[in-house]
């Protein structure tokens, strides 16, 4: 019995041990802090880029010759961001950053996704049927895009050793809804080096 028991403390007292080895540290940090762990593309990238991009779409040609149409703002909608990179990218958070910054520039209006339009139109139908006839939404009042942002991540990785050089290419498009031209193509382009450390036994 003696035996028993103690076999059971001290394997309780493995288990405690290496439960608090594996013990993850946690430490917070600021949400607007860079950091970069891996090398890979992260939600520092995703922010820089979008805003930077978005800016000198908004300082080109294209935003002041729709303006004098007298048209009011162009209306913009994000369209698909193609990952082609050797690495994955959740490219969703990289369009909520495009469309954050377009919206908050002020300069243009900013249409609703197509996920975003089948749920509001499925919100339409319902209130058709149950909502009051002066607080229902009537269909066929939605606002179309003028142009449409498209656009891809591209990498190439160049490695030698423990270093590794990491380049990523972002390349997006303005399109005209109405005649399919492209009114504005940007391209940002990103350079890391990474230095893996050297493994010891």
């Amino acid at each position: 019995m003696r035996s028993i028991v103690a076999g059971l403390v001290g394997l309780m007292l493995v288990v405690g041990m290496y439960g608090c080895a594996s013990a993850p540290k946690i430490s917070r940090v600021d949400a607007e802090e860079q950091v970069d762990l891996s090398g890979d593309w992260n939600d520092t990238d995703s922010q820089l880029v979008s805003k930077e991009m978005i800016t000198d779409s908004l300082s080109r040609p294209w935003i002041d010759d729709y303006l004098t149409k007298g048209k009011g703002k162009p209306r913009l909608i994000v369209g698909a961001v193609m990952n082609k990179s050797h690495e994955h990218i959740n490219t969703e958070t990289f369009v909520k950053d495009l469309e954050r910054e377009v919206t908050n520039s002020g300069r243009v209006k900013f249409v609703a996704s197509r996920e975003q339009r089948d749920e509001i139109r499925a919100e339409r139908m319902d209130q058709a049927q149950n909502a009051s006839m002066e607080t229902a939404k009537a269909a066929g009042q939605e606002t179309g895009a003028d142009f449409m942002i498209k656009g891809q991540i591209n990498t190439i990785m160049d490695e030698a050793g423990k270093t590794a050089l990491k380049y990523y290419q972002v390349e997006l498009e303005l399109i005209d809804m109405a005649n399919n031209e492209k009114v504005w193509i940007g391209q940002k382009k990103i350079k890391k080096i990474v230095q893996r450390k050297r493994t010891k036994f």
